[in-house]
């Protein structure tokens, strides 16, 4: 890599040698020549790797987060107050209680609060916990009635049964019978039924809706004596290509009197 930097130093103090005058000492001619010889020093310049600006970049120390409990135990909440604040799960929501995004645990019933831990739940876990009365200890034992909203406690409803009496209406069933003959129904009415709805067997249903049975539904035009003709299933296929071809000829229609109406 040097020897090209040495070239053009070479030539120019040959050529100074050359140009010397005769009446020139040997000594200036040399000095001459060591000058035109040396070479210029390299200069190297490090950046900064790292801003300078004073104390911007240096550890910050921000305010206070303002964790830890903001509710102690047996202390009346409502629902959405917040009881404990912490980085991670130090503390896992127990009954009525919820845990936010950022491991807030918060009441979702009104009552009040309890810490506790749950050895059948999870060995090494703490909870917290809402109840709806002071003395009451958690955990609850297992299998026990829960307590839930509007504070009331689950409690088994005793039906009492009702009382039947006789049928007051017969349904008659049109060619249900055998050979086609009238069948009478004596149907057992219940005490505080509606009109129309005796002998209905309504029970509760997915969806919270007492109704009866999709085949008892079904059944309803048979107990009602409504006849229905069969139905004749006859060429579908047919029947397809003719309503084609109808709504071929209407779309037909529609254009011409667009057209007409245009010009």
């Amino acid at each position: 890599m040097l020897l090209p930097r040495l070239q053009p130093p070479l030539r120019a103090a040959l050529a100074s040698i050359a140009r010397s005058s005769p009446s020139g000492t040997s000594t200036a001619c040399l000095n001459e020549a060591f000058a035109a010889l040396a070479l210029k020093p390299l200069v190297f310049v490090r950046h900064a790797s790292h801003a300078q600006q004073g104390a911007v970049n240096k550890a910050k120390d921000g305010p206070g987060k303002r964790l830890g409990a903001k509710k102690s135990g047996e202390q009346y909440v409502i629902p959405g107050n917040i009881i404990f604040r912490q980085r991670g799960t130090h503390w896992f929501p127990g009954e009525n209680c919820a845990m936010g995004r950022d491991h807030t645990i918060y009441a979702t019933e009104s009552g009040y609060v309890k810490y506790y831990k749950d050895p059948e739940k999870h060995p090494k876990r703490q909870y917290i916990g809402v109840v709806f009365k002071r003395d009451q200890v958690l955990p609850l034992p297992r299998n026990s009635h829960r307590r839930r909203r509007l504070n009331m406690v689950a409690v088994k409803m005793e039906v009492s049964p009702t009382a039947t009496e006789p049928a007051v209406t017969d349904l008659l069933l049109e060619g249900g019978g055998i050979g086609g003959r009238k069948e009478v129904f004596k149907v057992m009415k219940k005490k505080g039924e509606r009109k129309g709805e005796e002998g209905r067997n309504l029970k509760l249903r997915p969806g919270y809706m007492y109704r009866e049975a999709n085949w008892e539904i079904g059944r309803a035009a048979e107990r009602a004596g409504v006849n229905v003709k069969a139905f004749k299933p006859r060429d579908r296929w047919t029947a397809w290509r003719k309503r084609e071809v109808r709504f071929a000829k209407n779309a037909e229609k529609r254009s011409l009197g667009r057209k007409i109406g245009g010009k």
